[in-house]
């Protein structure tokens, strides 16, 4: 009896991975036929056409595919290494780190590469300061690490702020402005193979230890009692996770809600466990943002920023997480 219906549910999952593959090849294609100048695959390209999908829609599409699987791959396993449904890729300061790096170099008149390169390095670095605050204080909870994650990011925020208020009005506050709120328009294939390189660095392993990050939503001890250390395995997680998350970022600029709205709809789809939400995650991620971006260049004639539209998706359900209290499908 218990054979069949653990056979059963493997259909299942099987049956709702492969719809959500099919969504993701979909989305995919359409992605390229959409936006301000139309595009028909039927009857032929022509010499304009193959530049449009080539040298801008390939690089922007390749990237919303990239950054939705690390933004919620990353907030599943962040919301399960440190067993709160409300952690997201933000939770420790890497996306504020980001954001003030990149506030930075655009007040300082750098061209996108070294916006990029200044963006990743300070959401690591951003990271590595919560970890400074914890040894300092001699906690290695994961308490410790996500109330220094908030104060980390708090710093960050007020750090950007004050970049804000002594830039030019005219042109660097108005440039800060429009990343912070995150965008694909200006991504290159340089961009795109820059944050793939380290989104694929972060993303395999969390891959293939995912089976073990469900096993860190028991306590430490149980953890132990069955082979997992789970002090080390939780900063390996966070530090791949990391990697990917500050990538991200670097290269799109400050997109929230897609690390802590996907992995509860994974939750709610695919159940609890780990093995069968971080690659449901990483397939419906890059579907949402993948849909989100097409949205965005193609709704109004001026572009509208991505963050806008995913703060729409993610605020009813942070609202509807409050009423409920977090609480995912049991099954």
């Amino acid at each position: 009896m218990k054979t069949g219906m653990a056979g059963k549910s493997r259909d299942s999952y099987a049956l709702k991975f492969a719809f959500l593959a099919v969504c993701f090849i979909a989305v995919f294609i359409v992605s390229f036929c959409v936006g301000r100048f139309g595009v028909n695959p039927f009857d032929g390209l022509s010499e304009q056409e193959r530049l449009v999908v080539l040298r801008l829609r390939l690089p922007r599409v390749l990237c919303a595919a990239l950054v939705g699987a690390a933004l919620s791959v990353s907030g599943a396993a962040y919301q399960g290494i440190f067993r709160n449904p409300m952690a997201s890729p933000d939770i420790l300061g890497a996306s504020t780190g980001a954001g003030f790096g990149a506030s930075v170099a655009i007040l300082a008149g750098g061209d996108s590469a070294l916006i990029t390169a200044t963006a990743f390095v300070f959401g690591l670095f951003a990271v590595g300061l919560v970890f400074l605050v914890v040894r300092a204080s001699k906690s290695g909870s994961a308490l410790a690490l996500v109330i220094s994650g908030v104060m980390i990011s708090s710093l960050f925020s007020s750090g950007t702020s004050f970049v804000k208020l002594v830039s030019d009005v005219e042109n660097e506050l108005p440039a800060i402005t429009y990343w912070l709120m995150g965008s694909f328009a200006s991504v290159k294939m340089k961009d795109v193979c820059f944050a793939g390189f380290f989104i694929a660095a972060g993303l395999v392993p969390i891959f293939l230890l995912r089976w073990r990050i469900g096993i860190l939503t028991l306590s430490d001890d149980e953890a132990r009692s069955v082979g997992v250390e789970a002090g080390r395995l939780r900063l390996s997680v966070i530090f791949f996770a990391t990697l990917a998350t500050s990538a991200s970022v670097s290269v799109s600029g400050m997109i929230g809600w897609v690390g802590l709205a996907i992995p509860h709809i994974s939750r709610l789809v695919f159940g609890e466990d780990y093995r069968k939400i971080i690659p449901s995650s990483a397939l419906a991620g890059s579907t949402l943002l993948m849909l989100t971006d097409d949205i965005c260049r193609s709704a109004v004639a001026s572009e509208i920023p991505i963050g806008i539209l995913t703060s729409l998706i993610g605020a009813p359900l942070f609202i509807y997480l409050i009423i409920t209290g977090g609480r995912g499908n049991e099954c």
